[in-house]
């Protein structure tokens, strides 16, 4: 791989506000149309009891608490927050974003990564991650981050299966709740993406659809 770049100039920062896919569309993050939505799949009745135990925050036991969290995020650009909508329905079931964005180095992670019961384990949360993939490489970005605490099997799962790299882990790195987290890193770089992306498409293919789910996983997608 080359070192040269002497033409790098940097790239923009996000500002898509509707990002298009099969099974669900990403919206810009607007508490006033998603909030109520929202609530009901990260808090409501058959929420994943699971899903505050590794994030900086929630749960949420209060609807105010909960709404004043979301309007934060919605007036900050970093993390930049999508809610993630249903196509079917309609219903607004997750929500995860853009962060530690470096547009003059062409580095941004995806992160914050809250999904409600009915996206788990379907096609929509892989979905929602390509599309951000994307939407990082078309603008630009030279690399897209994925970190998590290293005691979060499924996080860490989830990055491997989705085409990351893994790089390691920062001992000690914060502390989260009063807890300490050392953090797993992983990667995903822009020569990697045309082979990834590749996979994605073939996984969320019409052709790769049984009844009872995918006919080949995504890494043999990729293959």
């Amino acid at each position: 791989m080359s070192s040269s770049l002497a033409d790098w100039k940097g790239v923009p920062a996000p500002s898509a506000h509707l990002l298009e896919g099969r099974y669900i569309h990403l919206e810009k993050l607007d508490p006033a149309r998603h909030a109520d939505g929202l609530w009901q799949a990260l808090e409501g009745p058959g929420a994943d009891p699971k899903l505050w135990d590794y994030l900086p925050y929630g749960p949420f036991n209060d609807r105010g608490a909960f709404d004043a969290w979301l309007n934060n995020h919605a007036a900050n650009s970093d993390p930049y927050f999508f809610s993630v909508i249903d196509r079917a329905s309609g219903e607004v079931q997750g929500i995860l974003s853009l962060m530690s964005i470096v547009p003059a180095q062409g580095r941004i992670e995806i992160g914050h990564v809250t999904f409600g019961a009915p996206m788990q384990r379907s096609p929509k949360s892989t979905e929602a991650v390509y599309l951000l993939a994307k939407e990082s490489f078309a603008l630009g970005y030279r690399r897209l981050e994925w970190k998590c605490n290293n005691a979060n099997a499924r996080s860490r799962y989830a990055a491997e299966r989705l085409g990351f790299t893994f790089e390691g882990v920062f001992r000690q790195h914060m502390v989260v709740k009063g807890q300490n987290r050392d953090t797993a890193w992983y990667s995903m770089l822009d020569s990697e993406w045309p082979a990834i992306r590749a996979g994605f498409e073939r996984w969320l293919s019409v052709e790769n659809q049984g009844p009872e789910g995918q006919l080949r996983g995504l890494a043999q997608c990729r293959s």
